[in-house]
């Protein structure tokens, strides 16, 4: 047993040690025991109460007990780590304060590279926390963490007012899991969600203050990142989302409670019944499901992605899909798209 990196020393552990043994034990028996002196084995017992890894009963002579190891040293263990994530926080702050004032003394310092995954991880958690207005972001695989973790988070920042906008590229709504457990909580909590095929980069803004863009020096190879504060570099990357943005399609919910708990085929409201909704002038609400699969086909994603992320067989899928453009008139998913748009169901 090695306690000495909870700061107990050789002689501290050896009477512990010794102790857990010998409950019940005088001084004198464990210095016996241990092999120390008397006067010393006093000592270190009277640190050992005092740290709650024994107890001290009356009597003369006083007699101790090891308090239980799972529990005492546990809590030993416990402490010391919230030291070491303290000293963790503190020495993040004082790289934060040492890098600005570098960029400070340095304007030409337009640009950091991260090239640690918790540097990488912490610069992206400063962006969104420190944000007062919005964040803005491209959203794609491979991803550092992982996805949805930063979730409720992100949420609590919404509902006291940063504005999220957030492109998702093709593959990240094909994620499996990420559509539902992620994107869609997102949506409808507040965040402006698009979807393009492909984003040429990852990347997060914070206002217009920094911007941060993750990447890999290699196919699944170590991971870096730039963290670029204000300079045309800034603007530059600010003018390149919108320009995305202007070019990407909407991706909403279309209503409250989107889930994958509708298991049917899209029903009477939704695709399931030509005759009602082949009718331009049909309004009828469609289903929940209906409306996912519609914000999955016009966002581009393939048969098999759409597949993937429904949890759905390829061929319960190609059914879905065949209804629900015999449902909605059309032979083309472009033309899906505008009967639907024509019926506000997107």
């Amino acid at each position: 047993m090695k306690l000495d990196v909870l700061g107990l020393g050789a002689e501290t552990e050896r009477v512990y040690t010794a102790l857990v043994g010998l409950p019940r034990s005088s001084a004198s028996e464990l210095a016996e025991a241990s092999g120390g002196s008397t006067a010393a084995v006093a000592k270190v017992l009277a640190a050992l109460v005092a740290k709650g890894l024994a107890i001290r009963a009356g009597g003369r002579p006083p007699r101790f007990t090891a308090a239980p190891p799972d529990v005492a040293v546990t809590a030993l263990i416990q402490d010391r780590q919230r030291r070491l994530d303290a000293a963790r926080t503190l020495v993040q702050r004082l790289a934060e304060t040492h890098r600005e004032a570098l960029r400070i003394n340095d304007p030409d310092i337009a640009v950091e590279l991260l090239t640690h995954r918790d540097d990488i991880s912490a610069a992206a958690g400063r962006l969104i926390n420190e944000a007062e207005r919005e964040v803005r972001a491209f959203d794609l695989p491979p991803y550092i963490d992982r996805p949805g973790s930063n979730l409720q988070h992100q949420l609590r920042r919404q509902r006291i007012g940063v504005a999220h906008r957030v492109i998702y590229s093709r593959d990240a709504v094909a994620w499996p899991g990420r559509l539902l457990d992620d994107i869609l909580p997102s949506v409808q909590a507040g965040e402006q969600a698009r979807v393009r095929g492909e984003l040429p980069l990852k990347l997060v803004i914070r206002d217009d203050v920094a911007a941060l863009i993750p990447f890999s020096l290699s196919a699944g190879g170590h991971s870096a990142a730039y963290l670029v504060h204000p300079s045309p570099i800034l603007a530059a990357l600010e003018a390149l989302f919108e320009a995305e943005w202007d070019r990407a399609v909407p991706l909403g919910t279309g209503g409250p409670g989107l889930s994958q708990g509708a298991a049917g085929a899209p029903g009477a409201a939704g695709a399931g019944s030509a005759g009602s909704a082949g009718s331009a002038g049909s309004s009828a609400a469609p289903s929940e499901e209906t409306r996912t699969l519609l914000m999955l086909l016009t966002s581009g994603l393939t048969d098999a992605a759409i597949a993937r992320t429904q949890g759905w067989s390829p061929r319960t899928t190609q059914r879905r899909i065949q209804a629900l453009m015999t449902a909605l008139g059309a032979t083309t998913r472009f033309q899906a798209a505008l009967a639907a748009a024509r019926r506000g169901w997107v």
